[in-house]
């Protein structure tokens, strides 16, 4: 018995595992998915395998070769970082723009694998952040629809997913323009940036002649303007390189991102699923009863993120009002922590009663959520043990909106030990 691993006695001998694979719930996602999806499946949607039957899964090709174009100079620590994780985030746009907090992409296939749903099905994501969910439902073949409050995170979300169609001519012509580039973003960013906003002068583009309707097409506009708040964001964590050549080398990444992936698109000939992104409330979705076939999503981490200060930059450069924002968003509502908390559960009941109502009857959803048992102990005046975690409450919100808990998976996060160690994937599944 001793010569057989884990993974041998998992896994039929016709699969081969991803390299790099070494967490708990990555096994038994993994093993999840051989009992919800078939050979062919685990060929097309497989989230952790490398190969079936010798023959290389849709996921190991869209992952192979460079996770990323990095530029001479890119840290040590950050080539490291893709190279360990090509499998698990660095492929797709998923890379696009380093939003604190995403999901997890090769993560978030697997549950989708787990939830079972399927090609030309449609999957929710009701709080959807940077768009993880729609890219990889998209690369799935699955259709989506995701919802965000914050429109920054609306427009990430949608230059992410322009990547698939986005023309890459104008996006390589913007490189040898990078300068003028940057010199008018920074120019316009005095007051606020908005896509297709008519009161913008374009003027000091039109030394570029032909060039300025390619720029202003909305999905090559959306991608430009990402890569320069990236590069806005990274000049405030780094003064290695001046912000004009930080914007010239993200430029760089991007257009590099956007070709290997429609490569891969049209190599593996990949049925791409479509995908909405949209500024909304989770509380409150436009979306008639039944009509989604699963629903994934993680309430934001406010005990170890304040979104609305995370993005503070980025929301003023497109005009949005902070604190109306702050007002209106899960988690961040309230002068206390206590008040913060108490809106945190009302919310999250609304939030999972829309989930219920808008999810077909006999599907499932998933919640990610985290949490931080000393956290809740301080602010109940409870022992860690004897307080309510996060997760027992989505458990508790979601058997009272008609929907029974069915399976959790532990992970741990990576990045937040201080404020938040381990998360939970819960599944529940409508009544």
């Amino acid at each position: 018995m001793l010569q057989h691993d884990i993974r041998q006695r998992l896994f039929h001998g016709h699969v081969e595992l991803l390299p790099q694979m070494n967490e708990i719930y990555e096994l038994e996602l993994a093993f999840t998915e051989t009992q919800t999806l078939d050979d062919r499946g685990l060929l097309e949607r497989g989230a952790y395998f490398a190969a079936v039957d010798g023959t290389p899964t849709r996921h190991f090709q869209i992952c192979a070769g460079d996770a990323l174009y990095m530029p001479a100079g890119t840290a040590q620590k950050r080539r490291q970082f893709f190279e360990r994780n090509q499998f698990r985030t660095g492929y797709a746009t998923h890379g696009l723009f380093p939003y604190r907090g995403k999901f997890h992409p090769q993560m978030v296939k697997g549950i989708l694998n787990t939830l079972g749903v399927r090609p030309g099905e449609r999957v929710l994501d009701p709080m959807m952040g940077s768009g993880t969910t729609l890219v990889e439902a998209a690369l799935m073949g699955i259709d989506s629809v995701g919802f965000d409050i914050s429109p920054f995170c609306h427009f990430m979300a949608a230059a992410k997913l322009d990547g698939f169609r986005v023309p890459q001519e104008p996006l390589e012509a913007a490189m040898h323009q990078s300068a003028l580039l940057f010199r008018f973003f920074k120019q316009i960013s005095s007051g606020s940036i908005r896509i297709g906003d008519a009161s913008v002068d374009y003027r000091p583009l039109e030394k570029s002649h032909d060039l300025v309707e390619d720029w202003l097409q909305p999905r090559v506009w959306r991608i430009l303007l990402l890569a320069y708040l990236d590069s806005v964001g990274f000049a405030e964590r780094s003064t290695r390189q001046t912000p004009e050549a930080q914007f010239h080398g993200i430029l760089e990444r991007y257009t590099f991102v956007v070709e290997k992936l429609q490569k891969a698109v049209a190599h593996i000939r990949i049925a791409v699923g479509s995908a909405v992104a949209c500024t909304g409330d989770a509380r409150a979705l436009p979306l008639p009863d039944a009509s989604v076939d699963g629903v994934l999503f993680s309430p934001p981490y406010s005990f170890a993120v304040d979104y609305v200060e995370n993005d503070a930059s980025h929301l003023r450069l497109m005009g949005i009002d902070l604190n109306d924002l702050r007002e209106r968003m899960v988690g961040l509502r309230g002068n206390s922590v206590r008040r913060k908390f108490d809106h945190f559960a009302a919310d999250m009941e609304r939030v999972l009663s829309e989930c219920s109502r808008t999810l077909r009857q006999g599907r499932q959803c998933a919640v990610v959520i985290g949490t931080n048992s000393n956290q809740l102990g301080k602010l109940f005046g409870k022992a860690p043990e004897a307080v309510e975690g996060l997760d027992e409450l989505m458990i508790r919100i979601c058997e009272s909106v008609g929907m029974n808990f069915l399976r959790r998976f532990e992970r741990r996060i990576v990045g937040m030990a201080n404020t938040m160690r381990n998360e939970d994937i819960l599944v529940f599944k409508k009544r």
